[in-house]
């Protein structure tokens, strides 16, 4: 068997305001601050001798191809994303940045974000609009009854509330 991983499917675009100002205060973290306090911890292990038997080094340096890796990474994906602030002229139908509350088949009520792929969290209750979830909640209206198949088994939810 190869190495070979077919590519991801593209990510979608999309991302809240918040969102694209929190991965910009990231890159300005990692390239103003982060950065040149391990490079200035590995300029001072390197002055130490040895660096093949030089732990802090050998850290620092891997910590500093993590660090640049997600930088380039963040400078492409600022560029690639489109922030999306506005709230939709219907505001009873479920579009990108809305909170949706949802009830199960059993009463329970669950309530969820629609966000993009960068900024889904879940213990903010953040779901990608990318997700099995968000795809079946997408255009959909107060009151309507939804269903998806979930890891557990499929899933009825009636729409409850939407609000943005």
């Amino acid at each position: 068997m190869g190495r070979y991983r077919p590519p991801p499917p593209p990510r979608s675009k999309y991302i809240t305001v918040e969102g694209k100002l929190r991965l910009q205060q990231e890159l300005d973290y990692l390239w103003s601050e982060k950065r040149p306090q391990v490079t200035r911890a590995v300029r001072e292990a390197a002055s130490q001798g040895d660096r093949s038997e030089n732990a802090e080094y050998i850290y620092g340096k891997k910590q500093l191809r993590e660090i640049d890796s997600r930088v380039r990474f963040l400078q492409k994906r600022l560029g690639d994303i489109m922030a999306v602030g506005q709230v939709p002229a219907d505001q009873e139908a479920v579009y990108f940045g809305a909170w949706v509350s949802l009830q199960d088949e059993l009463g329970q009520m669950h309530e969820y974000r629609i966000v993009g792929p960068d900024e889904f969290d879940h213990a903010s209750k953040y779901i990608s609009m990318d997700a099995p979830l968000a795809k079946a909640l997408l255009k959909r209206r107060l009151y309507d009854e939804i269903s998806v198949q979930l890891p557990a088994g499929k899933c009825i939810y009636t729409i409850i509330k939407i609000r943005y």
